[in-house]
């Protein structure tokens, strides 16, 4: 039988996360990642949309972690809400009113730097958060937004990463970059995606 997760070690990590350690939160996607998304595969969605429930459900450990009272039980946590946003996900797929132009490839759901880019005001304000954004974060954000795009993979290598901490990563240095922004600049949630497949980053404009 394998040995249980040590608790108070669990614990630790949690309150560590919550001031912001990035050391912290790398050990916890090391040792829950692979639960995580073996949940989320396990409702055979899209690979996209399988990245944007696993990014999703770090998202909410990352903004919950403080209110978690009981470490030993984070294991269930995390499938508990793999699992709800997995349905929340399959929920919104079947409302929605399938156009042609829209392919697997631009059929995800997580909300990425274009999404909230769409003025000049808004890309000016994002321009401005990402260069307050840490190195760290502006690598991995870079990186992402190259075209052609850099799968998980590739990036994971030459950031000397895990692959499986990428999404997470990217997830944290999103909502990062969000906090940054100007009130109003933000809406909350993810917009429609643009149906004309081109991507604003903002590495674009040097």
């Amino acid at each position: 039988m394998s040995a249980q997760p040590d608790v108070g070690h669990i614990g630790e990590l949690l309150a560590r996360v919550d001031t912001g350690d990035e050391a912290a939160w790398d050990e916890l996607v090391e040792r829950f990642a692979g639960l995580v998304w073996s949940v989320a595969r396990s409702y055979r969605l899209s690979a996209a949309s399988t990245e944007d429930v696993v990014q999703t459900v770090w998202l909410r450990l990352a903004e919950y972690c403080n209110r978690i009272r009981e470490p030993e039980r984070l294991a269930s946590w995390l499938a508990t809400a793999t699992r709800h946003e997995a349905l929340r996900v399959i929920r919104g797929h079947q409302r929605m009113v399938p156009h042609a132009e829209f392919g697997d490839r631009s059929d995800s759901t997580s909300l990425s730097i274009e999404d909230v880019i769409v003025d000049g005001v808004t890309l000016s304000a994002v321009l401005d958060a990402f260069a307050r954004l840490p190195a760290a974060d502006q690598q991995l954000l870079r990186l992402l937004c190259t075209v052609p795009p850099l799968d998980y993979q590739t990036i994971a290598e030459m950031l000397g990463r895990s692959i499986g901490s990428i999404g997470p990563s990217r997830a944290r240095s999103l909502d990062k970059l969000r906090r940054l922004l100007p009130t109003g600049i933000d809406s909350g949630g993810p917009p429609a995606r643009r149906g004309d497949g081109r991507r604003t980053s903002p590495t674009d404009t040097h």
